[in-house]
């Protein structure tokens, strides 16, 4: 079994999507597995992992939007760093995905892409992609 891979990501803001679907492609055919799971596991307390339409570029601006409509970032919170909405948010989108590997290749729908979402940027995090061969 492969031991994780590591991306590196550069985030620019507090809130913001990265486009990360190339990276993982990378480490997928790297590991010549061709069945298998492609584990996504991000270890920040304040970011996540998604998986969502990568066609449109509008749909990443609504869903941080809608990421600031339903959890703002000053609500009263009590943490007194000051990120609650970070915290509340990465457990919302969660800090994991699983995605099939068939044919040597990630099984990703016509429109979805892989995105890391930053709720406490700007900063320097970490993806940490396991391929596991069935």
């Amino acid at each position: 079994m492969m031991k994780a891979e590591q991306i590196e990501v550069k985030t620019t803001k507090r809130r913001e999507f990265v486009d990360v679907t190339e990276q993982v492609r990378q480490v997928v055919s790297k590991s010549l597995v061709s069945e298998g799971t492609c584990v996504l596991w991000v270890p920040h307390t304040t970011a996540a992992v998604t998986v969502n339409e990568n066609a449109d570029p509008d749909v990443q601006r609504d869903m941080l939007f809608g990421t600031e409509r339903f959890v703002p970032a000053h609500d009263g919170y009590h943490h007194q760093e000051g990120n609650s909405d970070a915290h509340i948010l990465s457990s919302l989108f969660g800090p994991s995905l699983t995605l099939i590997i068939s044919e040597g290749e990630l099984v990703l729908g016509t429109w979805q892409g892989i995105y890391f979402c930053e709720f406490d940027g700007a900063r320097h995090r970490r993806l940490l992609v396991k391929v596991q061969s069935d």
